[in-house]
């Protein structure tokens, strides 16, 4: 593996973090987060460094990262990644960090002063069975909000990754939920035990599967024992582009996640409200249940309409896109026959060149 390091020494001490960042022809904002994290106060006592993992970028990508090496705080490194796909990338960064714990965020981010310290400070405790950490994701808005989105809950907030639990700490299994892989910090350990990112549940290529290598992640690390902290002051904002701020947008994002989650429902049966989807009746290969509530929210998006509440209406819309998805992945026979979970050192980084041939996709 050849990487391009930084004129900043290596600490005599191991690595406390690694800020871990994915990114694919976004070099204008990829320059802003490093421009962020390269101002980040930081406690004197923690050691960190800074990964960026190119992942096929047509664009200035490397020449951002290399504007940026010589005045950083701490060593600061690219590496290419030619394997098309954001879990493909993570998997390559794990496996050149050299520290206790990863922190994961994306290349469209501006972190605020303590981010890095409340992402590790709880993974560097005694605790073994404390593995990950999450925190909130908010909006810098690229357009005003529409008003089909309603913003004082948070159920159609993944479409943009943004995410807000509250003021107060918790654990995530407790509570049921999951962090957002914009703003996620994990022990090293976890990968060593559990593997890695599965590439085919993560963003690619034209794929309609969006998104759930994180849950999937975590269901396997729920399953050996392991808990996730929901960490308040561990604060990112996250640009929201217009482009995203279309009902076209949502309606092709709740339709992947509905392909992306009947697929991730065939590997781990057993859902995060604890459901074993083995024994529960299906119809036409789809759990029962899931029918009543499409009739529901079918029902709902029409009696919203009527009275003249748009952001209820779409609401159920998007369950109706969610429940198509899912349908339709289950009848074509899609998310079957997936790898096992990669383990991240036998996920060697490619030359830190462009060896194949640029995919011009979007993300």
């Amino acid at each position: 593996m050849s990487d391009a390091g930084t004129n900043v020494p290596p600490s005599r001490r191991p690595l406390d973090a690694t800020v871990l960042i994915a990114t694919y022809n976004r070099a204008v904002l990829l320059d802003e987060t490093l421009t962020w994290l390269a101002r980040m106060r930081v406690s004197p006592a923690l050691t960190w460094d800074v990964i960026v993992v190119d992942n096929n970028s047509a664009d200035d990508t490397r020449a951002v990262v290399e504007r940026h090496r010589p005045g950083f705080p701490v060593r600061l490194r690219y590496l290419f990644e030619g394997r098309q796909g954001r879990s493909s990338a993570l998997n390559t960064g794990i496996a050149a960090a050299e520290s206790s714990v990863l922190v994961f965020t994306d290349d469209d981010v501006r972190v605020v002063d303590g981010w890095l310290d409340a992402a590790v400070t709880p993974l560097l405790g005694p605790d073994p069975s404390l593995a990950y950490t999450g925190g909130p994701v908010q909006p810098i808005w690229e357009a005003d909000a529409p008003a089909w989105l309603d913003l004082t809950r948070g159920d159609l907030w993944g479409t943009i990754a943004i995410q807000n639990h509250g003021a107060a700490s918790f654990v995530y299994e407790e509570d049921r939920k999951v962090p957002l892989g914009a703003n996620m910090a994990a022990r090293r350990d976890l990968f060593a035990r559990i593997g890695g990112f599965r590439a085919d549940l993560g963003r690619s290529a034209g794929r309609l599967v969006l998104g759930q290598e994180v849950p999937e992640l975590l269901l396997r690390a729920r399953g050996a024992g392991l808990r996730g902290l929901y960490v308040p002051e561990m604060q990112v904002h996250h640009h929201v582009p217009a482009r995203r701020l279309t009902r076209g947008y949502f309606r092709r994002w709740w339709f992947g996640k509905g392909v992306s989650r009947a697929a991730l429902e065939r590997l781990q049966p057993i859902t995060e409200l604890g459901l074993d989807l083995r024994s529960t009746p299906h119809v036409l290969g789809v759990p029962r249940f899931m029918f009543g509530t499409a009739l529901r929210d079918a029902a709902g998006m029409l009696r919203e309409s009527v009275r003249g509440r748009p952001a209820a209406a779409f609401r159920h819309q998007m369950m109706v896109a969610y429940f198509a998805g899912y349908c339709w992945s289950r009848w074509r026979g899609r998310g079957t026959g997936l790898a096992p979970a990669p383990h991240p050192e036998n996920h060697p980084a490619q030359p830190a060149q462009r060896t194949s041939k640029v995919v011009t996709t979007g993300r």
